[in-house]
């Protein structure tokens, strides 16, 4: 009977909308009209070439990129990001961030959960607690019934529910919507005429409505609520529209470029118009690129070979997705951020005639645009080798802490642990002022 309905355990939405173990479990109000856009630069991108750079610095750390001016009197960013320098003042960089986790998975747990990943650079990989998106999907739920409140494009390279569970993961969507054939499953009914669906429904309630009244424990009732948040993506319209490229037009998807990661990027800012809460986009592979991400070892390739390529991109999509969020009145709701879990070394390596930079979390830069924050500012600075913290140092729990912020997660909230103990979301941390 299940398997004739498409059943709820067959939805394909299950990581997205799996029962929160009891109906009593709090949850709060799903209003609120926030949403960030995360544009995750995987493997970490060097601060030296991208928004802090250092002209003055001896020859083994400054590198082979200068700085340019945009249009903020003193705020100077890559000479390969030439959009972006023309809208200086709809972005703001932090650029004194630290933490000292050595590598991309501990790394990338410190910066989204606001907790210490020291022993996740062993599979599973399992997180010790939860991230960003678990803890806002728990809080806050769907923004708009029948859309997805956090997806993932093509895949996720956050941690994970931890104890609050894999009911919180993201939409995860692998397909190209670059592709002529690029659609995403499970928001159709595959086929069958809503009629029928509703039949089907129907008869499955009466099955139901058996299991309910033999079940003491009260999970039908959570049973209930993820079956409804599963049909309404099936049979409402919201889902499917905001997933439909197509509709947008074909000069504005030209402008964030005609490849994977631009029309990610495109398709990021319909859904958080369209209801969803946090979008993440993996910045990978780009056209003519070697490197499969940002981690720009001199063992593997010539760092500055390869941000020649990425970078222009860089500049395209965000550039793009800047105008756009003004240009559609959502500077004030959607937060864009672009980041990666660490930056890598000021002084420069070199391997067999590549240059190239280690991992490095001391000092890094964050890109961030919309939101309703002041723009057109720098926060905190570094030295002159780029090194080390010179003034606001900004611990990655305090920029969560602005993110949970601008969301309206309350600081304060509190989880029970795998052992029964009260843990905060966060630690410590405080929201950057100088952004609220």
């Amino acid at each position: 009977m299940r398997s004739g309905l498409v059943g709820w355990s067959a939805l394909g939405l299950a990581d997205l909308f799996r029962a929160e173990s009891f109906a009593a479990s709090p949850r709060q109000s799903a209003n609120g009209g926030k949403s960030i856009i995360l544009l995750w630069l995987w493997g970490g991108p060097s601060h030296m070439e991208t928004f802090d750079l250092k002209p003055q610095a001896p020859a083994e750390f400054r590198g082979e990129f200068d700085p340019i001016a945009t249009n903020v009197s003193g705020l100077k960013i890559s000479e390969h990001l030439p959009k972006l320098a023309g809208l200086g003042d709809k972005f703001a960089l932090v650029r004194s961030i630290s933490h000292d986790s050595p590598g991309h998975v501990n790394s990338t747990h410190t910066l989204l959960s606001g907790y210490p990943g020291n022993a996740l650079e062993q599979p599973p990989y399992a997180p010790e607690h939860p991230d960003l998106f678990a803890v806002t999907g728990k809080l806050l739920g769907s923004r708009v019934d029948g859309m997805p409140p956090l997806v993932s494009m093509p895949f996720t390279r956050y941690q994970g529910g931890a104890y609050l569970g894999a009911a919180h993961n993201p939409f995860v969507v692998k397909a190209n919507p670059n592709s002529d054939k690029f659609s995403v499953p499970n928001t159709s009914l595959a086929g069958m005429t809503k009629p029928q669906f509703e039949q089907r429904l129907d008869l499955l309630k009466e099955f139901d409505q058996y299991r309910r009244d033999v079940d003491a424990s009260g999970m039908m009732d959570s049973v209930d609520e993820f079956n409804h948040k599963a049909v309404a993506i099936l049979t409402g319209d919201a889902a499917r529209d905001a997933f439909d490229i197509g509709r947008e037009d074909p000069r504005t998807r030209d402008r964030y470029g005609r490849h994977a990661v631009g029309q990610r990027c495109l398709l990021a800012r319909r859904l958080v118009e369209a209801g969803a809460r946090i979008v993440s986009i993996d910045f990978a592979t780009v056209p003519g690129q070697k490197a499969f991400s940002w981690d720009d070892h001199a063992s593997v390739w010539n760092i500055f070979e390869q941000m020649k390529i990425r970078l222009p991109v860089l500049d395209q999509v965000v550039s793009a997705l800047v105008e756009d969020i003004h240009a559609r009145a959502l500077q004030d709701d959607v937060l864009l951020v672009v980041m990666g879990e660490m930056s890598h070394t000021p002084r420069l390596s070199n391997f067999q005639g590549k240059p190239g930079r280690e991992h490095w979390g001391r000092t890094m830069s964050v890109f961030l645009s919309g939101g309703g924050m002041p723009m057109g500012q720098v926060v905190g600075s570094t030295n002159s080798k780029g090194d080390e913290v010179l003034s606001r140092l900004v611990t990655p729990n305090d920029l969560l802490a602005t993110w949970y912020k601008h969301l309206g997660v309350p600081l304060a909230t509190h989880f029970p642990d795998h052992g029964g103990r009260p843990t905060p979301i966060l630690p410590d941390g405080a929201p950057i002022a100088e952004l609220i």
